[in-house]
């Protein structure tokens, strides 16, 4: 057991040192390692793990590996898996708040658009190979398109929910031939009832207690757990959604002052790992005069992690227990293709929209793509390499 917690904490550590790109990338840099690397999971798994952390708020990426780590080494299996996924972007993100560094023109600017093409390269093929597995017949494929087609009209995280509700119904009326998952896949993503119905009870107190506790006691350190906790809470969609939540809470309780927030978005934005780990940043940027800005910070990324966490956990009862029935699994077929039209509308937008092509992205990131897809180029050399390719490009 002790073996599989190291591997899970050092593997979790790569991810978390070189996953730029966002949430979407994110899931892309795991299906990578954990399904075909390491082998830790099958692709139906993880596409039933991804499925359900985007239909709860929180951090769909750190959720995802949370309950990967957890499937692998338990409960410390998962503590080891989320730390070691959010601990370079941290301590990044801390030590920037202790510096306030002003980074600005065209290195930082290339810096910042190579790392854009890097993400763009490892969602595409995330995209293509999960699409071989996940939608090898053309009900699967059909629910695909039509999921893309979706949410590239109709964007939004209450849009992405209702693909993932269409395609379960759609699996259900088209995909009779899927059997169940064997009783060993079964097992092996179990967590018990009563773990299930603590985690609910805890999120639900905290969600309700915090409020009414900082209302009671005239304390920053609790306004700033409060509202970090009910950001985590109510975030659907991914990291970029926190922004506003903690602009409209914690900028106008006097808890954070707006430049440092939107500073520390900006910087989050050039870290590898979660997006939701601008919390250390803002914690130590909340902190009182003459406290540890290190616990400040602590604090804050574990109130705002947290709910993602128990939400996750409380779920992945009821949605080992529903895949237990084959109407069940017909419908867990057709999410599992819509999840992937939902990383497919994603590599569109905001991933290529925001990547401002030009004909040398282009061949960047063709050459990036057969690098990765042929011959199975490390993935932080990919990074290296579209960020000294832009770098490059400023002395033209």
């Amino acid at each position: 057991m002790i073996k599989n917690i190291w591997a899970v904490f050092i593997t979790s550590l790569r991810l978390g040192l070189g996953s730029f790109g966002g949430p979407v990338a994110h899931l892309g840099y795991f299906e990578r390692v954990y399904v075909h690397q390491k082998g830790w999971l099958s692709h139906p798994e993880y596409g039933h793990i991804v499925a359900l952390c985007q239909i709860l708020p929180g951090p769909t990426s750190s959720q995802v590996n949370f309950l990967i780590g957890f499937k692998k080494a338990g409960w410390l299996g998962g503590l080891c898996s989320w730390i070691g996924f959010t601990l370079p972007s941290a301590l990044l993100l801390y030590f920037a708040a202790l510096l306030i560094p002003k980074i600005t023109g065209l290195y930082y600017d290339a810096f910042a658009h190579g790392l854009k093409l890097a993400a763009v390269v490892i969602v595409a093929q995330a995209v293509l190979s999960m699409a071989q597995r996940l939608c090898p017949d053309w009900q699967r494929l059909g629910i695909m398109i039509v999921s893309v087609i979706i949410l590239i009209l109709f964007n939004g995280w209450l849009v992405q929910i209702g693909v993932i509700v269409l395609g379960g119904i759609a699996g259900y009326l088209l995909c009779r031939k899927q059997s169940l998952m064997d009783d060993k896949q079964l097992v092996a993503l179990m967590v018990s009832q009563r773990a299930s119905w603590i985690c609910l009870a805890l999120f639900s107190i905290l969600l309700v207690g915090l409020p009414i506790l900082a209302t009671i006691i005239d304390d920053r350190m609790i306004d700033m757990i409060h509202i970090f906790y009910r950001s985590g809470a109510l975030v659907f969609g991914g990291g970029h959604v926190v922004l506003p939540l903690l602009a409209d809470s914690a900028v106008s309780a006097g808890v954070i002052d707006k430049n440092m927030l939107l500073s520390g978005y900006g910087l989050a934005q050039l870290v590898p790992g979660p997006l939701f780990a601008i919390s250390s940043y803002l914690g130590a940027a909340a902190a009182l005069p003459g406290s540890s800005t290190f616990l400040w910070a602590t604090v804050g990324l574990i109130f705002i992690f947290l709910p993602g966490i128990l939400v996750a956990i409380a779920g992945l009862a009821l949605w080992n227990k529903l895949s237990g029935y084959s109407i069940a699994y017909r419908g867990l077929a057709g999410i599992n293709a819509a999840v992937v039209g939902i990383l497919a509308a994603a590599l569109y937008d905001p991933l290529l929209q925001n990547a401002t092509l030009d004909t040398l992205d282009l061949i960047i990131l063709s050459s990036a793509f057969f690098l990765l897809w042929r011959w199975n180029v490390s993935l932080v050399y990919l990074v290296i390499l579209c960020v000294v390719f832009q770098i490059f490009r400023v002395f033209w």
